[in-house]
C-alpha cells in the first residue's frame, strides 16, 4: 500500500511537472516575436498627367500629352523592385503613321532592381558613412510607338547602386547599358532599320524629401538620369550624351481634405530632357530633341 501512495505520488508530481512545463512552453512559444513581413514596404499606384509641351525628334511643334500610368514598388529584406508602364497619347503634332488624323500611342515599360550587398554579406558591411548599402542593380526598358518611325526600344542594364543615409532618398546607380531599336525611316543606303548601339554608361540619380517644414503633407521627389553616347544611331549619325531630369513636387492631397492620408496624390513636375534618345539636340535636323515642359496630374494608390 505504502509502495502504491509513494508512486502515485509520484505520478501527480511529474504530471505536474509536465502541466507546468508544457505551459511554459506555450508561454514562450506565445511569447516569440511574428515572422518579419515578406515587403518591408510596397505601394502600387495608377497616376493620370496632362503634359502641356512635350518634344520628340524630328518634331517641330510642341506635342500634348495624356499619360497613364500604373507603378509599383517594393522594398524586402532581400531588395527592391520598381515597375513603372506609361500609356502615352499625342495629339496630332505628334501622329500615328505619318498622318494628322489622330495622335501616336505609345506604350512604354521600364523595371528596375536590386539586391542588397548588406544582405548579401549577411551584415551591415556596406554600411559606412554615408553610405547604407551597396546593392547590385539591374533591369530593363521596353517600348512600342505606332509612328512611322515605329520605335522598339530593348534595353538592359546592370551595375552597382549606392544608397546613402540622408533624410528621404537618395541613391545613385552606375550602370552598364545595351540597347536596340527600330529606325522605320532608315532604308536608303548606309542606314539600318535595326540598330544596336554600343553598349554605353549610364547613371542614375533618384530622390525624395518630404517637406514637413511647410506644415503641408508635400515631398519633392524626382530623377537625373545620364545616358553617355552609344555609338551611331539608324541614319548613321553619332549620338550625345542625353540628360533627363524629371521633379515633382507632390500633395496627399487625400490627407489635406481629411478622407485618407497616402490614398490621392496632387502634384505638378517640370523636366528637362537634353539630346532626347541620344538625337544632338543643337542639330538643325534634330527638331524636338531638347524637351522643357511643366506637367500636371494625379495618382492613387491602390
Amino acid at each position: 500500500m505504502k509502495t502504491k501512495i509513494l508512486l502515485g505520488a509520484a505520478l501527480i508530481a511529474f504530471a505536474s511537472q509536465a502541466g507546468a512545463a508544457d505551459l511554459a512552453a506555450k508561454k514562450k512559444a506565445a511569447a516569440a516575436p511574428a515572422p518579419a513581413p515578406y515587403f518591408l514596404f510596397s505601394d502600387t499606384t495608377i497616376s493620370y498627367r496632362f503634359e502641356t509641351r512635350a518634344k520628340e525628334p524630328a518634331v517641330y511643334s510642341p506635342v500634348q500629352k495624356n499619360v497613364v500610368s500604373l507603378t509599383h514598388f517594393d522594398v524586402t529584406k532581400w531588395g527592391t523592385n520598381f515597375v513603372n508602364i506609361d500609356y502615352l497619347k499625342s495629339n496630332h503634332f505628334d501622329p500615328a503613321d505619318g498622318t494628322n488624323a489622330d495622335g501616336a500611342n505609345e506604350v512604354y515599360g521600364l523595371y528596375r532592381g536590386t539586391l542588397s550587398g548588406n544582405y548579401l554579406a549577411g551584415k551591415k558591411t556596406f554600411a559606412m558613412g554615408v553610405i547604407k548599402d551597396v546593392s547590385l542593380a539591374f533591369g530593363g526598358d521596353a517600348n512600342t510607338k505606332d509612328t512611322t518611325f515605329g520605335p522598339q526600344k530593348r534595353l538592359i542594364v546592370g551595375g552597382v547602386q549606392f544608397d546613402f543615409n540622408v533624410p528621404g532618398v537618395l541613391n545613385v546607380a552606375v550602370l552598364a547599358g545595351k540597347e536596340w531599336n527600330h529606325c522605320g525611316f532608315c532604308t536608303n543606303a548606309g542606314m539600318t532599320t535595326s540598330p544596336e548601339f554600343n553598349t554605353n554608361a549610364h547613371i542614375e540619380v533618384n530622390y525624395m524629401q518630404p517637406l514637413a517644414f511647410t506644415g503641408l503633407p508635400l515631398k519633392f521627389s524626382g530623377f537625373t538620369n545620364f545616358v553617355t553616347p552609344k555609338g551611331k544611331d539608324g541614319f548613321g549619325n553619332k549620338t550625345k550624351t542625353e540628360i533627363l531630369s524629371d521633379n515633382r513636387l507632390t500633395l496627399d492631397f487625400g490627407k489635406v481634405v481629411g478622407y485618407q492620408a497616402n490614398k490621392i496624390d496632387t502634384f505638378v513636375g517640370y523636366r528637362y530632357w537634353l539630346n532626347k534618345f541620344g538625337n544632338d539636340g543643337k542639330a538643325p535636323s534634330a527638331g524636338g530633341a531638347i524637351e522643357n515642359q511643366i506637367y500636371v496630374g494625379a495618382a492613387y494608390h491602390l
